[in-house]
């Protein structure tokens, strides 16, 4: 299993960075991004603690990489506010996406692709000219395993399909219950209607993000 959202006490999760990553690990994990609620008020705070833990867990059995998932910017701000969080050592750079369930910001979904962020986080009702301009830039639409979230995971399922963006699943953990062996997330994405085959495909698409990141 490969969940690259997730949260820890850095922001509104429930455990330390430690304790995330051995309960993981638990589960049959193998690698993680722990991606805190970051702003322009505190991305340098948690990239610097969140960038030292991963470089502690070196070696282990979970690979870590350091992250944030800019939540409720404003559009106009999310361009410059993504370059900073990679300067500042952020391995995996995931937006807050237009759920329907928070009133994020009109324009934050198409902000963020043109940002060409890692992965855009529960787009919501993502529009066919959003999910064109994902796929032509690379940038990851989620498959959601949070509730509410997860209300529109069809419709972010059907807008990939139709424009050939890639899909990758997280389960953007803030507690233990959170946390999912894969045998679940896959059967999380078929109850959306992915195929077995799109199923690998999304599982494939999160390890091809890991190893993005580590080379």
């Amino acid at each position: 299993m490969i969940d690259l959202h997730m949260h820890t006490f850095f922001s509104d999760g429930e455990l330390i960075p430690s304790e995330l990553v051995r309960r993981a690990e638990a589960v049959g994990y193998r690698a993680l991004a722990i991606t805190d609620h970051v702003d322009e008020s505190n991305y340098d705070f948690v990239a610097e603690r969140m960038g030292r833990f991963a470089d502690t867990m070196t070696g282990g059995a979970v690979t870590v990489l350091p992250g944030g998932e800019l939540t409720h910017v404003p559009p106009a701000r999310i361009g410059g506010l993504v370059a900073r969080c990679r300067a500042a050592g952020m391995k995996m750079v995931v937006v807050h996406g237009e759920t329907i369930v928070e009133p994020v910001p009109p324009g934050t979904n198409r902000a963020a692709i043109e940002a060409r962020v890692d992965i855009l986080a529960h787009p919501g009702l993502i529009t066919d000219e959003e999910a064109a301009l994902a796929a032509r830039y690379g940038v990851a639409l989620e498959i959601s395993g949070r509730g509410g979230h997860s209300f529109t995971n069809g419709h972010v399922l059907k807008m990939a399909r139709t424009h050939g963006a890639t899909l990758v699943f997280n389960t953007d953990t803030h507690a233990p219950r959170d946390l999912m062996g894969r045998e679940m997330a896959a059967r999380v994405a078929k109850g959306c209607g992915m195929t077995d085959d799109e199923v690998a495909a999304l599982f494939a698409a999160s390890a091809a993000l890991v190893a993005r990141a580590t080379t």
